[in-house]
């Protein structure tokens, strides 16, 4: 169908999906090759649970577009991740070595997760 018809099954405008494509929020379109992109129920589906998850979450379009890229560009989410540790919204993961010692307490009967023998 035509981008008229898909905004008015959508309940918004032609510029809007227009821009929801722009972001990446569509699946990519099948026909490249012609002048207007034909809409099918793929892409209605799309812009549906996008539309969803931007009431739900009270996110704009370009927010949800970059969630989009920090989940799948490695790179990028390690760098919201970086923010997060640096922010205090997520909590720093134990390094290497405090693994290690918290395994060998556990292993030696010593860490606060295992109680104590009975002497």
């Amino acid at each position: 169908m035509r981008i008229t018809e898909a905004a008015r099954q959508l309940g918004t405008t032609p510029r809007m999906l227009r821009y929801r494509e722009a972001l990446g929020l569509l699946p990519r379109s099948r026909s490249e090759h012609t002048a207007q992109r034909q809409y099918d129920d793929r892409d209605l589906a799309a812009v549906r649970l996008a539309l969803d998850l931007e009431r739900r979450y009270d996110v704009t379009p370009a927010a949800l577009a970059f969630a989009l890229r920090a989940l799948a560009e490695p790179s990028v989410a390690a760098d919201i991740r970086n923010l997060g540790y640096r922010t205090g919204r997520l909590s720093v993961p134990p390094s290497q070595a405090e693994i290690d010692r918290e395994r060998a307490l556990r292993w030696l009967g010593r860490s606060g997760v295992l109680p104590p023998r009975p002497r």
